[in-house]
């Protein structure tokens, strides 16, 4: 059995967006201050040799005055001397000082080097002093720097990274609260108590999701009450109109009447499902049945006739509830056919259902935030309540189905609908 890998960390995740920022910082401060460390130990070397070498012209020009050697009896003044010293003689007599990186083209004064001339009597004296030994001190101390450095980043980059994952932890725990709000979990909640002092951002984000919830909860349960109540109490003066219209005399105006009570009290009964729906009072009965021969008996019950096709490219025996399925499929193609254009296009594959027209397909709106009630979303699409897809997803619910809203890209609109597997 091989063994379980864990993922690499997520560079876009905050935690390790702090920790690089963190590790930024302390490179930039770090560079800064081995460059600033750098700097003034290079510029005090230089001054202590310049004064060293000053002194040493100092003792050989008097020395060359008073006509006696210098040191061990030798003449300190180089055969060949840096162009720089020489442009500097070249303006007065000095003395002069001049510092070299790489020394001139002698193999006994390469390096770096502090010079010092002075015009004695139409003679240049001039002396050197090496910085040898003080360049690789510098080296070792900016290879020691450099170490240091990266000593405290591999000490603090972990540190960063453990400090910034409790926020990224407790913002991970929001963003997973907001997704089971917007799945229709109104009951998640952070359980984050208010900040006791301003200033915890987290802590103000986790308390505004709660309160958030508790509104958009408190909202929904008003809007649902509402919507039952006015459904049963349109029930009972309802049925009095029905049967009060059975009682009228055959004619056109009783038909219109007719028709017009029949659309009222569809839409009374599309409310009372809604109110079942939202209250979780709906129960699903699931049997075995075959796919491809429930979706053509929803079909032709439809009576659409030859403006619904039906496809079966893979048959399926599921589990499932026949009457919520046949329901959720009615509404589809009701939608499809009130709002679309035909021909409709009804194809079952596997345990996924696919419903298409060829209209001007679903608004932005609902493609977006999903079917809401008494909306039907764009005027081109027709008119209506905006509650047949919305009992279709309420429905598709029931029976552990995913329905998804899409637009086809030649035109159309396009409802799939996944059936669950089997338990």
């Amino acid at each position: 059995m091989s063994p379980i890998r864990k993922p690499w960390p997520n560079p876009r995740a905050l935690r390790w967006k702090i920790a690089a920022l963190c590790a930024a910082v302390g490179i930039t401060v770090a560079a800064a201050v081995g460059v600033l460390v750098h700097q003034l130990t290079f510029s005090r070397d230089q001054e202590e040799a310049r004064h060293v070498t000053l002194n040493l012209l100092k003792e050989e020009v008097d020395s060359h005055r008073s006509g006696q050697p210098g040191n061990n009896d030798q003449d300190r003044t180089p055969k060949v001397l840096p162009p720089g010293l020489l442009s500097q003689l070249s303006r007065g007599d000095g003395p002069f000082t001049h510092y070299s990186d790489t020394g001139i083209d002698a193999p006994e004064r390469q390096g770096p080097t502090m010079w010092a001339a002075e015009r004695v009597d139409g003679h240049v004296v001039a002396v050197d002093t090496t910085l040898q030994p003080q360049y690789r001190k510098l080296q070792s101390l900016d290879k020691h720097m450099v170490l240091a450095a990266a000593v405290v980043l591999a000490v603090t980059m972990p540190l960063a990274a453990l400090a910034a994952d409790l926020p990224a932890r407790r913002l991970r725990r929001v963003a997973h609260t907001a997704r089971r709000i917007s799945h229709g979990d109104l009951d998640a909640r952070i359980g984050a108590p208010p900040p006791r002092t301003p200033g915890n951002e987290v802590a103000d984000i986790s308390a505004s999701v709660d309160q958030m919830a508790n509104q958009l909860q408190g909202r929904l349960q008003d809007e649902q009450r509402f919507t039952a109540d006015v459904a049963h109490e349109l029930r009972t003066p309802l049925a009095g109109l029905v049967m009060a219209v059975g009682l009228l005399p055959e004619g056109e105006a009783t038909e219109l009447v007719q028709d017009r009570v029949r659309a009222v009290r569809g839409l009374v009964e599309e409310l009372l499902e809604v109110s079942r729906l939202d209250a979780g009072a709906e129960i699903s009965e699931p049997q075995e049945v075959p796919l491809g021969h429930v979706v053509a008996e929803a079909v032709r019950v439809t009576g659409a006739g030859a403006d619904v096709t039906v496809t079966v490219r893979r048959d399926a025996v599921v589990q499932t509830d026949p009457r919520r399925l046949n329901r959720i499929l009615a509404n589809l193609l009701a939608n499809a056919l009130r709002h679309g254009r035909p021909p409709v296009e009804v194809v079952v594959d596997g345990r996924d259902i696919t419903v298409r027209d060829h209209g001007p397909g679903y608004p932005e709106e609902l493609l977006a935030h999903g079917p809401q009630r008494f909306r039907t979303g764009a005027p081109e699409r027709g008119g209506g309540h905006g509650l047949g897809l919305t009992i279709a997803l309420g429905q598709a619910r029931v029976i552990g189905a995913t329905l998804r809203f899409t637009n086809a890209a030649e035109g159309g609109a396009v409802a799939t609908l996944t059936l669950p597997a089997d338990r």
